[in-house]
């Protein structure tokens, strides 16, 4: 399966321990280094991180794909559509 095909992250970024805004920062830098259909996985433990994320893909115009967790750290998955 390919990483356009997949949910699987082709990338983690660890922002464990920052705080607002910069894990969103990070992975609107990141994220549009990805090809197109990849899934990036953001490690942020910031409460703002749950709201933040999806808004900010709603923004973008990229698919906010899941919130979880990894190793009980709070992980949420984001898509580059373009």
């Amino acid at each position: 399966m390919t990483a356009a095909a997949s949910s699987d992250p082709v990338e983690v970024l660890d922002c464990l321990g920052q705080r607002c805004p910069l894990p969103v920062i990070a992975a609107a830098r990141r994220l549009p280094e990805l090809p197109v259909g990849a899934v990036l996985r953001v490690l942020a433990d910031d409460p703002a991180a749950a709201i933040d994320f999806p808004a900010w893909c709603r923004m973008r115009g990229q698919e906010f794909v899941a919130a979880g967790s990894v190793d009980d750290s709070p992980a949420y998955d984001l898509r580059r559509l373009h």
